[in-house]
């Protein structure tokens, strides 16, 4: 094991495990009824759905609130949304609060990015570190196109699952690799591996008939939405941890009523806590899972037919992927973003990181 894996293995055996039943009071006075619509997640499938979103956002607020929050909540499959449109959606007014995915609404705010670059984040405790310190100065980019973060969340850490088999990122040269754009795709490539852009719901069809060799994701993401049925092998290098946000319409947000924005955010930092803890757990949860390990698969569903190899990442290839910040992946981010987003990186992420960005 190497010693990444020996830190978030320390962690993990830290974590509090997601607690049963009420975790949160109920605060909200009596009032109008309000009616919230929600889309939330990437697959009804995964345990950030299943085991966060609805019990503490469908069925939790409207229990809560007494009954006077409505929540009608749906998965971004269940509504035919993607990563890219959900942010359009959202600041549209269609919806009220929406959940992307960070890297797939980058090509609107490049600065999304910021908090989860490829190679940036070793731990799952520096993941969060980072997106803490920058959420103000992205709030205040996204705030001009009429949305604001309410709360944060990690995926499990994003891993290569792969049709052949993969043992180092030397393998990985030529292969035809699904990521979530962004700075994935410039690791991808800086590793000689060929990017390509699709839309989750469409991942499995995609490895199963070859149109692409490997595909990044969650460790427990990957297994809910059934992909070792189409992969047989796992790289579980840590690539990046798929940051992601719970995104209001700001309009829709600055006009409730100032207890039941109170009550929302409340509720809200309670999923975030929630959603923090679940995104460890269920990093080597799915790596047990995949793997056919039922000792270590208490969250997801443990593979027993075929189960996939999984291959523990060198050091040799950690240190690439770390070396791959300074050198490929934040040029290629602030050639995106703008000069400007490296001064605010310098200032706000390097600090925590250890990795100045460079101009060139």
């Amino acid at each position: 094991m190497t010693p990444s894996y020996r830190l978030a293995a320390a962690a993990l055996a830290a974590a509090v495990m997601i607690p049963a039943g009420p975790i949160f009071a109920q605060t909200l006075p009596p009032g109008p009824a309000v009616s919230i619509t929600m889309v939330t997640q990437l697959s009804p499938t995964i345990p950030q759905y299943t085991k966060v979103d609805i019990p503490m956002l469908r069925e939790g607020i409207p229990e809560k609130s007494g009954g006077r929050i409505k929540v009608t909540l749906a998965s971004w499959p269940e509504r035919a949304l993607t990563g890219p449109e959900l942010l359009r959606v959202i600041r549209s007014g269609q919806i009220d609060i929406g959940a992307p995915a960070l890297p797939t609404v980058a090509g609107d705010v490049p600065m999304l990015e910021m908090s989860d670059l490829a190679g940036m984040n070793p731990s799952h405790a520096q993941s969060r570190k980072v997106i803490d310190a920058v959420l103000p100065e992205v709030n205040k980019e996204l705030e001009r196109f009429g949305v604001r973060i309410i709360a944060t969340f990690p995926y499990p850490a994003q891993v290569f699952y792969c049709r052949e088999p993969v043992t180092s990122l030397a393998d990985l040269k030529g292969r035809r690799i699904r990521t979530a754009g962004g700075s994935s795709n410039d690791f991808v490539q800086s590793i000689g591996g060929q990017p390509t852009a699709i839309g989750f719901p469409e991942v499995y069809g995609a490895l199963e008939r070859g149109v692409v060799d490997c595909a990044i994701t969650g460790t427990a993401t990957g297994n809910g939405a059934r992909w070792y049925e189409v992969t047989k092998h796992m790289y579980a290098l840590p690539v990046s941890w798929g940051n992601s946000a719970y995104v209001a319409n700001l309009a829709w947000w600055n006009k409730l009523d100032p207890a039941v924005r109170e009550f929302m955010q409340a509720t809200f930092k309670q999923v975030e806590d929630q959603q923090w803890a679940l995104g460890l757990e269920a990093t080597e949860d799915g790596i047990a899972c995949n793997s056919g390990k039922k000792d270590g698969c208490k969250i997801g569903h443990v593979v027993e037919n075929k189960p996939m190899t999984v291959t523990r990442p060198t050091d040799a290839d950690m240190a690439t992927l770390r070396a791959s910040l300074s050198t490929a992946v934040l040029p290629a981010w602030v050639k995106r973003c703008g000069e400007r987003c490296g001064e605010t990186y310098n200032r706000l992420v390097a600090p925590i990181t250890g990795v100045k960005y460079e101009a060139k």
